[in-house]
């Protein structure tokens, strides 16, 4: 945006109203006083001394600064708000929905920068510019729609890890996670003024997995919209049916905030807001904690937990009053709730909309052993779909392949294989070495390439390519070649790779530290290095810790909290391995427990930074013993059990890899740091009901302890019983066309059968399939049959089977991909004998599977079916 024109706008806008009434802004200037105390070192309020601020502008930063967490008052400079206030400003004044907005709304939902956890970018400037042309003579209905449509030109859905992109970064990948989309998609809308929030189901109930998505204000309402998923109108996506079966829909409001939504959770950055009321029906549960005696019982931690990637996660948690009550508004379905207070807690389940008043007694110790089964069931579907012509999803299909397009060819502009060839060679690399390398920072590939190449000239190349090795494909995507210059040419070249070179040291942002704490710590870094304690003590007493200012999930660099000397424990506990790595000592966080360790004299030494000694971790062994059930064999963590540990507080949830299977973890005594577990192991069915069941025990230090995994299953009912990636890809038959599952069948239940043609197997499946042509049509869920190849579809098409359902799409399954996946996760052998055909969900849930020779497979899909 031109300078001038911002200028120009926000001195039009002194006329308009006050920024926000006098009370708030009371409240607003006592905040910040309180910000402004607890933060003394590192003039990091200065901005408020620039002589040339309006009094909006004045108003606006103080909002900003009196409820930002630490980590953006540390990271980003006075300046870069004041640009973003200014845009703000400007855009309010130049368009025809900014006169509408009330000062509330404008303050809350357009003038913040920070959405999620994201790094901070210029998006709104750029956004803004590339924007208003598009948007010029639209409705703030159609504009909002617009903006969606533009954000799907630059990016799609693809998962990836928990760390979230900056806008300007998924702009360059192409690509993002719903996180992402949405996060894109309300600093967009924000950026043209149109208040906007992203909207969280922190958990799923009837499936595994969460989502995210954007609820935009129009014209006094609020509305919903599939982040980079256009649709033709407002309150449409492919979620509509499944946020009727949530739990809860909650939103993080920046600062103070008092609209008309329940209010779950206040803090010094946000006010947590429930918005289930705008998706599902919903009813209010309150729980009364007592003690043995019946008595309330004011303190205790309560936590509401929905079942949901075989834990009990916590949607919400509070601390009872004087009255020991605490109470919450969910979706008609089933949650546990937890209640811990002085070494005693009580766990029980909670079904809204028929316990309304729930006593929870403290009746069990912490170290009691015991065990029970939960059954957890979902609320019902009652999707609401707005209406839609066929006028406007032919024009909607038209715009997304066109927008789709639009993105390919902005990703073809990427590195090809001759290319990334032709630069391995010019210096002096192994393709091999650098390939993925390169492929993986997508847009951000100029900044991969320079480094190598400049790490090249300097005889770094082995050295380069380490520590590329150390970063996840996120940290490819969006890592600056001044970052990773820093941690290359500031470490010894003999310094392990993992706990000394690596940049990345847990979901923070990555920044340029090393050289600059080695400056500062010059002079104790012979006595830090001879003996990390000191370090250890060097954090304990010069970092004062600020949790209660930190609580948006983001972190303080390792320079922020430097220049502050606050932090909250996980940024105080980044800095301090920062630190000692700058100096050379092998030190790591424990993705499992999120212990800090150090290494001294072979041993790896746990930090204790609240005083007591730093000293090896007391570990036990644990062993888990396990009856398999029909089709699950081998377990796996987060898909079907996990455990967590009593930390003082509650159960903090242990990190193994996704998806680690029993057999690796625990079918053999495994070493496990020692205290007291909570187990959770659960059995999905297709109705989305969980049979889920909770053990506790102690595993003891130095000694092994013997507990049984148990998966609890019912013959009579549908259950999960595997996965398959619903975005795998096959040619349509007819077209020739690359697409994936998804695509084609829309989100719900599909079936998908993989062929062999001439075979009696394959002739059988068909025409069992076409005796229930009827039944399965009235279905209404797409089936695919895939051939092996072109040939064995036209010598198909030679001799059709005649009467198929409607909704059967034929499709070439490139390479035996969808074969070879089905075969891997259903655990079949190789040599299966084809067909298989399976009935899925685009949530990745396997409901059916049978392969080979089978008689009345179409009865028996049906089966499945009308057990959905």
């Amino acid at each position: 945006m031109r300078k001038r024109n911002i200028i120009v706008a926000a001195v039009l806008l002194l006329a308009a109203p006050a920024f926000a009434a006098g009370t708030y802004m009371d409240e607003v200037r006592s905040d910040l006083a309180q910000k402004r105390e607890a933060l003394p070192t590192g003039k990091l309020f200065s901005i408020f001394d620039d002589k040339s601020l309006t009094e909006q502008e004045s108003d606006a930063l103080a909002f900003l600064y009196a409820y930002m967490p630490v980590g953006d008052i540390t990271d980003y400079s006075g300046d870069f708000y004041l640009e973003n206030v200014r845009s703000s400003l400007a855009t309010r004044g130049e368009t025809v929905w900014g006169r509408t907005i009330p000062d509330d709304i404008f303050r809350h939902f357009v003038l913040p920068v920070r959405v999620n956890n994201e790094n901070l970018d210029r998006s709104r400037i750029v956004f803004h510019d590339e924007l208003m042309p598009r948007l010029k003579g639209l409705s703030m209905y159609d504009a909002v729609l617009e903006v969606n449509h533009w954000c799907h030109e630059k990016a799609n859905y693809q998962p990836s890890d928990a760390r979230t992109s900056s806008p300007l970064a998924t702009v360059s990948t192409a690509y993002g996670r719903c996180g992402e989309e949405s996060t894109f998609l309300v600093a967009a809308l924000r950026s043209v003024g149109i208040p906007a929030r992203q909207v969280y189901t922190p958990r799923w109930a009837h499936t595994d997995d969460n989502h995210a998505w954007v609820e935009a204000w129009v014209d006094g309402r609020w509305h919903f919209l599939g982040a980079c998923e256009p649709e033709p109108v407002l309150d449409l996506g492919w979620f509509n049916a499944p946020a009727s079966r949530g739990m809860l829909m909650h939103t993080k409001v920046f600062g103070r905030y008092e609209g008309p939504e329940e209010v779950m959770r206040t803090t010094a950055n946000y006010t947590e807001i429930n918005v289930i009321d705008n998706y599902a029906q919903n009813a209010r549960a309150t729980v009364s904690v007592v003690d043995g005696r019946g008595n309330p019982v004011e303190g205790a931690r309560v936590e509401f937990k929905l079942y949901n990637y075989a834990e009990f996660y916590t949607v919400s948690a509070q601390t009872t009053g004087k009255d020991g009550k605490a109470s919450l508004s969910a979706g008609l379905g089933d949650m546990v709730v937890l209640a811990v207070k002085d070494g005693r807690f009580g766990l029980k389940k909670v079904s809204f909309g028929k316990d309304k008043e729930i006593v929870l007694n403290l009746e069990h110790r912490i170290g009691e052993e015991l065990s029970f089964p939960i059954d957890i069931v979902p609320p019902s579907e009652r999707a609401n779909l707005p209406e839609v012509t066929a006028e406007q999803r032919a024009e909607n299909d038209r715009r997304f392949n066109l927008e789709d397009s639009i993105r390919n060819a902005y990703i073809a502009t990427f590195p090809n294989n001759s290319v990334i060839a032709e630069f391995a060679g010019a210096n002096g690399y192994e393709y091999a070495d650098v390939e993925n390398y390169v492929k993986a920072s997508r847009g951000n590939y100029g900044q991969i390439m320079s480094f190598l190449s400049e790490a090249a000239g300097k005889g770094k190349r082995g050295r380069a390519v380490q520590l590329l090795s150390t970063l996840s494909e996120k940290d490819l995507r969006d890592a600056q070649k001044i970052v990773l210059d820093d941690h290359l040419y500031n470490t010894p070249d003999d310094a392990d790779a993992a706990t000394v070179l690596a940049p990345r040291i847990a979901d923070e942002m990555l920044t340029p530290y090393r050289l600059f704490l080695q400056d500062v710590f010059d002079g104790d870094a012979a006595a830090f290095r001879a003996d990390p304690a000191r370090l250890v003590e060097w954090c304990r007493e010069n970092i004062v810790l600020c949790d209660e200012l930190c609580t948006v999930s983001t972190t303080i660099s390792p320079e922020g909290v430097l220049r502050s000397l606050r932090a909250d424990r996980l940024s105080r506990d980044i800095f301090f391995v920062a630190a000692a790595r700058s100096l050379g000592i092998p030190t790591r966080i424990d993705r499992v427990t999120g212990d800090v360790l150090y290494q001294k004299d072979g041993k790896e030494i746990a930090v204790d930074f609240d005083g007591g000694s730093n000293e090896e971790i007391r570990t036990g062994s644990l062993k888990l013993d396990y009856a398999p059930i029909q089709r699950l064999d081998d377990p796996e963590y987060f898909r079907h059990f996990t455990l967590s540990k009593f930390d003082g507080q509650s159960f903090s949830l242990l990190n193994y890899p996704d998806f680690e299977k029993w057999s690796i973890l625990f079918r053999h005594p495994s070493t496990i740091a020692s205290g007291y577990y909570m187990m959770v192991s659960g059995t999905r069915l297709a109705s989305g009901k969980v049979l889920a069941k909770v053990s506790f025990f102690t595993v003891a230090d130095d000694a092994l302890t013997n507990a049984a995994l148990v998966m609890r299953d019912d013959r009579e009912d549908i259950r999960v019983i595997g996965s398959f990636n619903s975005e795998s890809k096959f040619t349509e038959a007819v077209s020739g066309k690359e697409t994936s599952v998804l695509l084609t069948t829309g989100r719900g239940y599909f079936a998908v059968g993989v062929l062999a043609v001439g075979q009696e197997p394959t002739d059988h499946a068909l025409k069992d399939i076409a005796a229930k042509a009827a039944e399965l049509e009235r279905w209404g869920r797409k089936i695919i049959l895939l051939f092996p190849d072109r040939e064995s579809y036209d010598k198909y098409m030679s001799a059709p089977v005649s009467g198929l359902p409607g909704n059967v799409v034929f499709g070439i399954d490139n390479g035996g991909n969808i074969r070879n996946q089905i075969l891997s996760e259903m655990k079949l052998p190789a040599v299966t004998q084809m067909p298989v055909f399976i009935v899925a969900d685009t949530f990745n849930r396997v409901v059916f599977e049978s392969h080979g020779y089978t008689i009345g497979l179409g009865e028996q899909l049906l089966k499945t079916i009308h057990g959905l």
